[in-house]
């Protein structure tokens, strides 16, 4: 038990730690461009994922060429974010842009969980699930207009 709560509370740090990366390059890319503000994150990340790799990785049966290429889809999807982040920040604000983030990744997890897509155990929508996404939903709005009354 106290080993998932510690892991939770590491997954909150980490959704903390994306805020302060998306306020950050947010700024960047207004100064440099979307495309040199990513590609800035991805160079530093390929870097120190690569020291790491090479200090503290243990060795594994399967290399990533190995694997169904499906499963190197995930990787584009970084790209993606980072780059959709970096433009909406500096418009719609850090807080704002990181709830619909949370939103979208919601409601596709419910999704992923409910169908058991790309290979996960099936978990069921119930209705403090939907519940939750509705709030969650409702929560954006508010932030949204709240933040646009300020700012418009």
């Amino acid at each position: 038990m106290m080993s998932l709560i510690i892991l939770l509370a590491l997954v909150v740090a980490a959704g903390a730690i994306l805020s302060v990366q998306a306020a950050i390059n947010g700024r960047l890319g207004e100064t440099v461009g979307v495309l040199r503000s990513s590609l800035l994150t991805f160079v530093v990340g390929t870097v120190l994922t690569g020291l790491l790799i090479v200090f503290f990785e243990p060795a594994h049966a399967v290399s990533l060429l190995d694997v169904p290429k499906w499963q190197l889809g995930g990787a584009l999807f970084g790209v993606v974010y980072m780059m959709v982040m970096v433009g909406a920040v500096p418009r719609v604000g850090t807080a704002v842009a990181t709830v619909a983030v949370i939103v979208g990744q919601l409601g596709m997890g419910m999704l992923i969980d409910n169908f058991g897509w790309l290979g996960n155990p099936a978990i069921e929508l119930s209705g403090s699930r939907g519940l939750a996404m509705v709030l969650l939903g409702l929560a954006l709005v508010l932030m949204y207009r709240s933040s646009s009354r300020v700012t418009g």
